[in-house]
């Protein structure tokens, strides 16, 4: 379980995200998965397909649970930076962030408000009231891999409330340089979530920079709503993130690229860098594309539509 234990505290360098690692390691070790999925994106392209409104509704409204998994009292994040994360999220998701005025020209008309907001849980599993928050102190190993330990009781984590009504995020440290990883939609209910360094986690408290800003967070998310990234995960130009709006990229940005960014013969805009499914800077990822929002709205009618049913104006 643990890993890298001398970097336990530690900001990376620069982003890495362990959802493809552990998205193989579940099409290896449950078959059904890769069904889902391979149905999921007959679902996706037949609902792009047919055009029109592509989202469900007006808003949707996805209850979260934030599970808070420490050893430490410096890991055992406040209430502040729980609340700092949620409202972060709801901006990127809102597209009522700022900073997306430094979207270039050529795409700033792709800028998408994805119609999405995230709420803390008011009500736990089984009907009490809740802020949203569990506590749960380990006598786990200094950190987390990227092995989904955090997300049960008996390897040291804390159990997902139902993954058909919540929204899990797991905050802990994390080893292996990892700012989080997410499981894809239509994988096992069990392991259903998003994990996130809890120095990357929101934008105050042990928010840490470059990693202050929530995005890890919304990256993730991305991912628990069927974005890949936007490279594709090769490095021979040959992969896709399944959108149409994106450019094509050879391999993920990090840090603070500097517009454009031309690889994959994709001038003279180059790279999609400011992209949220990108492994740039929180800084510097400021936008969803309309493709990559009706993407995720087509999994929200699919296997996440029990989360898409509580919605306002639906």
């Amino acid at each position: 379980m643990a890993e890298d234990q001398g970097n336990v505290g530690k900001v990376p360098p620069r982003r890495t995200c362990g959802a493809m690692q552990v998205h193989n390691q579940l099409l290896e070790s449950h078959p059904e998965f890769r069904q889902a999925l391979a149905a999921l994106e007959f679902a996706t392209l037949a609902r792009l397909a047919a055009g029109g409104e592509f989202k469900v509704a007006d808003l949707v409204q996805i209850p979260v649970v934030v599970h808070v998994v420490y050893r430490t009292p410096a890991e055992n994040i406040s209430k502040a930076q729980v609340e700092s994360q949620i409202t972060a999220l709801n901006r990127d998701y809102s597209a009522k962030n700022p900073d997306k005025a430094s979207v270039p020209a050529a795409w700033a008309g792709l800028v998408t408000d994805t119609g999405i907001q995230f709420t803390l849980a008011t009500t736990d599993p089984i009907g009490a009231a809740t802020d949203g928050i569990t506590r749960t102190q380990t006598q786990a190993p200094q950190s987390f891999s990227a092995n989904d330990a955090v997300k049960s009781a008996a390897t040291g984590g804390a159990d997902p409330w139902p993954t058909d009504k919540y929204l899990n995020i797991w905050v802990c440290t994390l080893g292996g340089g990892l700012l989080g990883y997410a499981q894809f939609p239509g994988g096992p209910p069990a392991t259903d979530g998003v994990v996130i360094l809890n120095t990357a986690f929101g934008t105050t408290g042990t928010a840490t920079a470059p990693f202050n800003l929530g995005r890890s967070a919304t990256h993730e998310v991305g991912h628990w709503l069927n974005l890949r990234h936007i490279w594709g995960d090769t490095e021979d130009c040959s992969g896709s993130d399944f959108v149409d709006d994106t450019p094509k990229q050879q391999l993920p940005n990090y840090n603070k690229p500097t517009f454009p960014h031309v690889s994959c013969t994709n001038g003279p805009n180059g790279d999609m860098f400011m992209n949220y499914m990108d492994y740039v800077d929180d800084a510097v990822m400021v936008m969803f594309s309309t493709g990559q929002v009706a993407r995720m709205h087509a999994t929200l009618a699919g296997p996440r539509s029990q989360l898409a049913g509580i919605a306002v104006g639906a």
